[in-house]
């Protein structure tokens, strides 16, 4: 028999490409309950899939551009074809959860939809400060979006039964401003699994140095407020002002910004010394990360970044690479004594970090062994998971098979 039907939501991006998402649902199958996804589709995928016992309902992807004005459209698409296949999904069965995941933060209505038909519970599995990340991107605290932003906020925060934080900052927003009360806020981090992600010795390739001495590297999200111009600006000046020619760059990843960082890199001259990947398979990140010196978190210091968890700098750490990062509040939080913290958006004093921990081959070990034992003791998925899971056996009633998971309600890990 069947555990109860869990439905998760996500718009931005799909299974089981999001990681933190697929993970959320490796662990609720395993604990008996029956999951389905309502996602927008890969490269590729189907429109209807089971993939390792998780139902998959997928969509077509829209996504206009980086306007304001595209941002409404994209949303407003997502949201219909998401609740079209949210009552096609219901057709085997009602579910006794609905996740919702942001950004955005417009899937409140869907949940108290099947609330009111089927006393569907509802958790929201806060990934991003939408309001933070308009502000980060367009500036300013006064525009009707920015307000617009913080009313759907503030009303998925409330509307929801429980909510999973990534971090205990976006813990305390939940609860100082929008009023969630201290036990229906539970933090479940984004934890790597180091049992997947290490350094293997069999996968480094030194044909990845491209013939330079050095190599560091970057993966992730290539957007306006992710700091890829960043690393792009610190390499012109590690290599045109200090001379040094040793060092490679690859730089794994896609998003809004990829085209306009390349044409940076161009402009500078910098094609002998920076690889841009794109989206590359796990065979490549393992190769290169097990090959890589240095792992680059350059992030800067904005109101979203300050607060959010960079996966990244986790992922970074459970390859033994030592970071180089600015100095915020959260990035210091995951990353402790396996990174160097730099002046926040100073890029002169990011690439000269990156060149001093370069030559100090003995730090560098020191750092990687140390963010490795943190990811094992303190970040690993397996810890963070457990918080996550009775979430929903205290929302369900059921009883998990996960393992000896507690009863606390309000983990908020470190």
């Amino acid at each position: 028999m069947s555990g109860p039907r869990v439905l998760i939501i996500i718009q931005n991006l799909w299974v089981p490409f999001d990681r933190r998402v697929w993970l959320e649902c490796q662990a609720l199958v395993a604990s008996g309950y029956d999951v389905t996804v309502v996602c927008p589709k890969g490269p590729g995928d189907p429109a209807y899939q089971v993939i390792d016992g998780v139902t998959v309902h997928k969509y077509k992807a829209y996504a206009p551009g980086g306007s304001k004005i595209s941002f409404v459209w994209e949303y407003a698409y997502s949201f219909l074809l998401t609740l079209r296949l949210v009552f096609r999904a219901r057709k085997a069965g009602k579910f006794k959860v609905l996740q919702a995941c942001n950004p955005p933060d417009i899937f409140w209505p869907i949940a108290m939809l099947l609330r009111r038909l089927d006393g569907t519970k509802f958790v929201f599995d806060h990934h991003d400060l939408c309001p933070e990340l308009f502000q980060s991107r367009f500036g300013g605290t006064t525009s009707l979006p920015y307000k617009g932003l913080r009313f759907l906020e503030r009303t998925t925060h409330r509307t929801a039964d429980h909510v999973t934080s990534t971090n205990d900052s976006y813990r305390r927003i939940a609860i100082t401003r929008s009023g969630k009360a201290n036990h229906d806020v539970t933090v479940v981090r984004t934890g790597p699994d180091p049992d997947k992600l290490q350094r293997d010795p069999a996968a480094v390739d030194e044909t990845l140095r491209r013939g330079h001495r050095y190599l560091v590297t970057y993966i992730g999200v290539m957007g306006p407020q992710d700091g890829v111009d960043i690393v792009v600006r610190a390499a012109d000046h590690i290599v045109n002002n200090l001379g040094r020619k040793d060092i490679a760059f690859t730089l794994m990843g896609g998003g809004d910004s990829f085209d306009e960082v390349i044409a940076l890199r161009d402009d500078l001259g910098l094609r002998d010394f920076i690889e841009f990947t794109g989206r590359v398979p796990d065979e490549t990140v393992r190769a290169v990360m097990s090959t890589a010196d240095i792992g680059l978190s350059p992030d800067p210091k904005n109101p979203l970044n300050d607060v959010s968890t960079m996966n990244k700098t986790m992922e970074y750490m459970a390859f033994e690479l030592p970071v180089v990062a600015f100095d915020l509040i959260e990035t210091k939080v995951s990353a402790a004594d396996a990174a160097v913290y730099v002046e926040p958006n100073d890029v002169a004093k990011y690439g000269e970090a990156i060149v001093d921990l370069l030559d100090d081959e003995v730090r560098r070990r020191r750092m990687g062994k140390l963010g490795r034992e943190r990811v094992e003791q303190v970040l690993a998925w397996k810890h963070q998971q457990k918080a996550y899971v009775q979430v929903y056996d205290a929302l369900t009633g059921h009883v998990s098979h996960i393992g000896d998971v507690g009863r606390v309600t309000n983990a908020t890990g470190s």
